[in-house]
């Protein structure tokens, strides 16, 4: 399955452009937030999101950056077999 992360820092920012980047890109199911980039900590569709991928499974970002702390997970995605996009 393919899953998108969408995530903007303010509330006063709009998702809009991820989300049809994501769609664009075959995203069965999109999971987006809005809250700082700054750390992990209170990102919980990002934890629902890591719950939810199994071997096979992609996960595309529109931006690198989106996921902020997060190559450790990148890591340990490629050792389960699990795709990260871009």
């Amino acid at each position: 399955m393919i899953y998108g992360y969408a995530r903007v820092s303010t509330i006063d920012q709009d998702l809009s452009i991820q989300h049809a980047a994501l769609a664009a890109a075959g995203c069965t199911v999109v999971r987006s937030e809005k809250v700082t980039g700054t750390s992990t900590e209170g990102r919980q569709e990002l934890g629902n999101l890591l719950q939810f991928l199994r071997e096979g499974d992609t996960l595309v970002v529109t931006r690198v950056d989106r996921l902020a702390l997060f190559v450790t997970c990148r890591t340990s995605f490629t050792t389960s077999g699990i795709g990260a996009a871009p």
